[in-house]
């Protein structure tokens, strides 16, 4: 079995230069141009490998950024326009998400064949493995349509959707119009590459305390399905439009990062432009901000935390040059030793009054930001209010963040007493170059509450651009339609607006060298502005998504 499916493994992220210290013929997965995994044997997890390793080392965990109006964002008026009529025809639609249910007639063309270029289902370990891969299952257009044909296509093409958020997210984009349903995509004639992902490992669950139950993704694969994405873009020599509607609060909110510095680095290549959804974290209490001024320099903060979370983690991010010490208290009363930060430390605390364990990193720089971290990792907490004292060993004013994770890893019982809504959006949201989405209400023009807010933890602009993100209606497995609502869905109309204009600048030859980051800077120009509000700002960024606008500003001189 090869290591990067194999649960017994560890997978390590790496920077490439350090590959032939490591190397022994069948340990090493290729990611991208800098990274590699390294699978390192896991045995029994020992909770404090993550700091004997270090924190960057091992891949975050992605949840999903989702649980109508076209009009609203000027497709109907573009695609009307004789002279433009933009469907999205010779593009590519890119998606890392739970998968298609291609069996939908929403990916398929009047004649019954698919619109779906290939399916990398990661998940199927007994298909044809893709070309530069070492696991997983390819399905091209060819054998997807000799499924469609059979009376039992799964038996042929065993790939499928069974939580459906990857097949709602494909329809927002390019799914054929159902009139009935009262249902379009915004661009219903592209074509799609499809990467269904493995869920994270346990090794990599027990580490980082998320719950077995809970649907999540590893970092790594992702990395590993947008380079799928590419690759299948560049052998056809067509456009690429890729949707990232999954997020984590893991991290420093900020550009750096595996996958956001990835993904920031393939928006600066032609012909490619990758959006991603801010994430829901804008009202779930999960981010807490302080900036102490005055002596002494130490404060405190507290948590609520709920009867349902037995095991989660949270993060404390630290500007530099401050180096905090921290005190945790439990509900019963009792605390922690004052914890130092150091380079490799990692300490358990058992309580007496009841059965719960904390462990606590306190980094003194973490490799790839170069900030301190303390990281805490509760099993089996108290419920009731946790309080935690920080102190600053330098002597001098300080701030910091402080996130929960995100989507379904808690419940909504547990959140910081004095939450605080901004900072809020989920990488690889946080890259300076790809294109940002938040979620307003389309029936009522008004951001959608829980929409993620920036700016960023550096104070970059984020997110780029509001797009209509409530109730969309959507293809759902086994020939249904719903309607979905979230930073996701946003991002999946934004991605559809994206494709469109690889539409008039690549396949039409308007502009055949565009770039992620052009398009980007395209979309924030055309955005319409509230002339009441002040722009950028943190919750609409440059404004509400309009196509329209984009084509306008090229006939305006």
């Amino acid at each position: 079995m090869e290591k990067v499916i194999d649960e017994d493994y560890y997978d390590l992220i790496i920077d490439n230069v350090l590959v032939p210290n490591y190397d022994t013929g069948n340990n090493i997965t290729y990611l991208n141009e800098r990274h590699s995994l390294l699978h390192v044997l896991s045995g029994q997890v020992n909770i404090c490998d993550l700091g004997t390793n270090p924190y960057h080392r091992f891949p975050s965990i992605f949840t999903l950024t989702s649980a109508i109006s076209l009009g609203k964002s000027g497709v109907t008026q573009i695609q009307r326009n004789t002279s433009l009529a933009l469907f999205g025809t010779g593009v590519i639609i890119g998606l890392v998400d739970t998968g298609i249910d291609y069996q939908h007639p929403a990916f398929r063309h009047n004649d019954g064949s698919t619109r779906i270029l290939s399916i990398w289902d990661q998940t199927l370990q007994t298909g044809a493995i893709p070309e530069d891969f070492n696991f997983g299952s390819e399905y091209n257009r060819e054998l997807i349509n000799l499924a469609l044909l059979s009376a039992n296509p799964l038996s042929v093409v065993p790939s499928e959707d069974t939580i459906g958020h990857g097949t709602a997210i494909a329809s927002i984009i390019a799914g054929k119009p159902a009139p009935d349903q009262s249902f379009s995509g915004v661009v219903p004639e592209a074509e799609f590459v499809v990467v269904k992902l493995k869920q994270a490992k346990a090794n990599l669950r027990r580490l980082s305390f998320v719950p077995e139950s809970a649907i999540c993704y590893q970092e790594s694969d992702i990395i590993l399905g947008a380079r799928y994405l590419l690759s299948v873009a560049r052998k056809l020599n067509r456009p690429l439009a890729m949707c990232i509607a999954l997020g984590t609060s893991q991290g420093g909110h900020d550009e750096h990062g595996t996958t956001t510095g990835y993904l920031d680095f393939l928006t600066h290549r032609p012909q490619i432009c990758i959006s991603t959804s801010a994430g829901n974290e804008g009202n779930s209490g999960r981010h807490y901000y302080a900036s102490i001024n005055i002596p002494p320099y130490e404060t405190s903060f507290e948590l609520r935390v709920g009867s349902e979370d037995k095991l989660f983690a949270m993060e404390i991010w630290p500007y530099a040059p401050n180096r905090l010490s921290i005190e945790v208290a439990s509900p019963s009363g009792e605390s922690t030793p004052i914890v130092y930060p150091g380079l490799n430390s990692c300490e358990r605390f058992n309580f007496v009054f009841n059965q719960g364990t904390l462990w606590i990193n306190n980094i003194n720089f973490e490799e790839e930001t170069g900030e301190q971290l303390i990281l805490l990792r509760f099993e089996n907490p108290i419920a009731g209010v946790w309080s935690f004292k920080l102190y600053n060993l330098e002597d001098e004013p300080f701030s910091f963040h402080s996130w929960l994770p995100s989507g379904n890893l808690i419940s909504r019982e547990t959140y910081f007493l004095e939450s605080n809504p901004n900072t809020t959006i989920t990488s690889p949201g946080n890259a300076i170059r790809i294109l940002t989405v938040t979620a307003y209400n389309q029936f009522n023009d008004s951001i959608w509450i829980d929409s993620g807010r920036g700016y960023t933890r550096t104070n970059q602009v984020k997110p780029d651009i509001a797009a209509p993100g409530y109730e969309l209606p959507c293809a759902y497995p086994d020939n249904l339609y719903a309607t979905i609502t979230g930073t996701g869905a946003a991002c999946a109309h934004a991605s559809g607006v994206v494709a469109m204009i690889l539409e008039w600048a690549v396949v039409r030859g308007n502009y055949t060298s565009i770039t992620g980051t052009d398009i980007n800077r395209l979309i924030t120009r055309g955005a319409y502005r509230d002339p009441n509000e002040t722009y950028p700002n943190n919750i609409w960024g440059y404004g509400q998504l309009d196509i329209n606008g984009v084509f306008e500003r090229f006939t305006l001189f």
